[in-house]
């Protein structure tokens, strides 16, 4: 039977599952350099930038062959590129770059849709830690992480501040909307401290309003998840400054909470009452005494990625008369591991259909998440949710490419024709 309250005190990993299919690494590559003309090869290299797209081997026109380099040093020992979701942890080795003999060349060279984007690193040896045969050291390796110094893209890490490096395959997103453009009106982002009984302290949060508002003009409203870090890290204003510029949807008010740090995202983003009431009863009127917010659930988008999608879905499913649209990527509705796994499929399919829209999408890498979020996308058909989305992208777990389907579905959710003057008539506590 289901539960009808979220389970408590699960633990704060995914499904360990292993990679079902292997890396599709190719040994063929780019034309590798001489032992001679290493100087040449690597002030060729860049000039281009990393990492190097080449035709497929097999003459695929919708796949390449994708060369990751490494100048290493005479110290380097190993190399591990990892592409974000094209490495599995339980086999490191098969991202193990290989050295040109007689060279500083490490590469290593995969076979990939031409659509592909992600984020990725290096982990390098230097010889200055554990053996490779003792039992510590791939832990060691993994924090040994640099960015590509050959590849000018970068994004800012989550948690550790490093930069990660960008890789963007010939049919991959651009992002150009991501872009500071000048001409176009900013906005202003504010930062304060919410008081919150429900949490059991103040929560910072940055609140964002849309350039050039008329003072009785009721914004729909964008509660956006780890709103740290959307907003400065990722500029998520300059986003929505892009897309009201252009008319794609219309000024619309942001609300970011933030998530503090792991072990308080691991506590509040897994389905727990006590979050949602902090958005429902204690946020979203503290930012209406800000700015002039709608309450129509209809125009009320809430978004999150990975624990921060489940919980943009959890708050619509139980106060659909404040939430009535989901934007989520890469949701981990696989929450929680072992008994009462999917927890969330679960209660959907148990609930009458809500007045809920739900824009869904998931790297085709992940394949940890995939199989739950197939289930979740058959379940919504199952319940009558006619209206849901739900896309894969070829990416990972990634935030080069959350930016991407976020304002895809931003677009979608607040420029939808068919939402105008549309109010939910849910009451609340349902």
């Amino acid at each position: 039977m289901l539960a009808s309250t979220p389970p408590e005190g699960t633990a704060h990993h995914p499904p360990r599952v292993a990679r079902p299919q292997p890396l599709p690494r190719i040994a063929t590559g780019p034309v590798l350099p001489a032992p001679d003309r290493v100087a040449e090869f690597w002030a060729e290299v860049a000039r281009t930038g990393t990492p190097l797209v080449g035709p497929d081997p097999e003459g695929d026109a919708d796949h390449v062959a994708v060369t990751f380099l490494w100048r290493g040093t005479p110290a380097t020992r190993a190399v591990q590129v990892l592409p974000n979701k094209l490495v599995d942890p339980r086999a490191p080795e098969a991202n193990l770059m290989t050295r040109l003999p007689g060279t500083d060349v490490w590469h290593w060279t995969l076979r990939l849709r031409r659509d592909w984007y992600g984020t990725y690193d290096f982990c390098v040896d230097e010889g200055d830690g554990p053996a490779p045969d003792d039992d510590g050291y791939w832990p060691w390796l993994r924090t040994r992480r640099h960015p590509d110094p050959l590849n000018s893209h970068a994004l800012p890490g989550r948690w550790s501040g490093t930069e990660v490096s960008c890789a963007r395959l010939p049919g991959a997103p651009r992002d150009a909307e991501w872009e500071p453009r000048p001409g176009v009106a900013r906005s202003t982002v504010t930062t304060h401290d919410v008081p919150s009984t429900h949490l059991g302290g103040a929560r910072r949060v940055r609140l964002y309003r849309p350039p050039q508002t008329a003072p009785d003009t009721e914004l729909p409203v964008l509660v956006l998840l780890d709103g740290e870090h959307w907003q400065p890290g990722l500029g998520v204003a300059d986003l929505l400054d892009n897309l009201i510029a252009d008319g794609r949807i219309p000024p619309v008010a942001a609300v970011l909470p933030e998530s503090v740090d792991v072990a308080t995202r691991w506590r509040e983003l897994t389905c727990r009452p006590e979050f949602v009431s902090f958005l429902d009863e204690e946020l979203l009127p503290w930012a209406a005494g800000h700015l002039p917010l709608t309450a129509d659930p209809a125009r009320t988008v809430i978004a999150g990625q990975s624990l921060g999608g489940l919980t943009a879905a959890y708050a619509a499913l139980t106060a659909p008369h404040r939430f009535g649209n989901v934007l989520a990527q890469s949701g981990s509705f696989w929450w929680p591991v072992g008994p009462g796994a999917e927890w969330l499929t679960g209660r959907l399919a148990a609930t009458p259909r809500l007045p809920v829209r739900f824009r869904l999408s998931f790297g085709a890498q992940e394949w940890v998440t995939l199989p739950a979020a197939r289930r979740l996308r058959d379940a919504l058909a199952a319940a009558g949710y006619d209206d849901a989305t739900y896309r894969e992208f070829n990416g990972g777990h990634d935030y080069l490419c959350w930016r991407s389907e976020l304002a895809r579905g931003i677009v979608e959710l607040f420029a939808d024709k068919r939402r105008e003057g549309v109010t939910a008539q849910v009451p609340p506590g349902s």
